[in-house]
């Protein structure tokens, strides 16, 4: 209840604050008629990932074959997590929005991302009992002075009501940045780094969770994370992240 009237009160003092300063796209500062929205160039640039995909992976498929499909990474390498859903592919505006929410302090676009996310993980928002982020290591969190995995956990939290704990999962170790590392060394790299301590299994174990970042890769972090929760007796792990980097199947 405090969060749908916290959520209430932030779109009040949207409005407000629109009065005086009339709302921009967050892609291309043109004027649009709501705050934290897109102006219709900016949201037909974007590459929305929508059926067909895996249903394991979340991956698009180029060709639509009919029917709930699984990919062959899915067959060959089952994740660790159930189900992943991202809301576009990690290019041109939408790789844009994401290095300012990340890197530029673009903290309000949040609500945006978080209101698209919503929409793309739908089904696995009604399923959660819990969100959860991806950790930042405290040392890389002191440096970037926030986690954007858990601005998004929170805002999804705000949105839908669904409870939300960003203290079960750490980040144990510093790991190395995963850009620019392949599939095994991103594995090795993250390897004993995430984990759940023991005395707080009880608020895991059997809850469905929803684990939330902002860019899925390889899924090798999600794989980690879940790896981590399903420790920790988790009954499912569901991922859910604004965007993805996609090798068509």
């Amino acid at each position: 209840m405090f969060l749908h009237l916290n959520f209430i009160l932030c779109e009040l003092l949207h409005k407000l604050a629109d009065v005086i300063y009339p709302p921009q796209c967050i892609g291309c500062r043109s004027a649009v008629a709501n705050v934290s929205t897109l102006c219709g160039h900016c949201w037909t640039s974007l590459k929305f990932i929508e059926r067909p995909y895996c249903e394991r992976m979340g991956t698009p498929f180029s060709v639509d074959l009919g029917g709930l499909l699984l990919s062959p990474a899915a067959i060959a390498d089952p994740p660790v997590f159930d189900r992943a859903r991202s809301v576009l592919i990690y290019d041109g505006l939408g790789r844009a929005l994401v290095h300012r929410f990340k890197y530029g302090d673009r903290h309000d676009l949040a609500l945006a991302m978080a209101r698209m996310m919503t929409q793309a993980g739908r089904e696995l928002i009604e399923d959660a009992d819990i969100i959860i982020p991806v950790p930042l290591h405290w040392t890389r969190l002191l440096s970037r002075r926030f986690n954007q995995a858990a601005l998004l956990a929170s805002t999804l939290s705000t949105i839908t009501g669904k409870p939300y704990n960003p203290d079960v999962l750490k980040r144990k170790k510093r790991t190395r940045p995963q850009y620019g590392l392949t599939r095994p060394e991103r594995q090795t790299n993250l390897q004993g780094a995430l984990a759940v301590d023991k005395t707080l299994y009880y608020k895991i174990e059997g809850k469905r969770i929803l684990l939330i970042d902002d860019v899925m890769t390889t899924s090798s972090t999600a794989n980690a994370a879940a790896r981590a929760l399903v420790k920790a007796k988790a009954s499912h792990v569901d991922v859910l992240t604004f965007a993805r980097v996609v090798d068509y199947v």
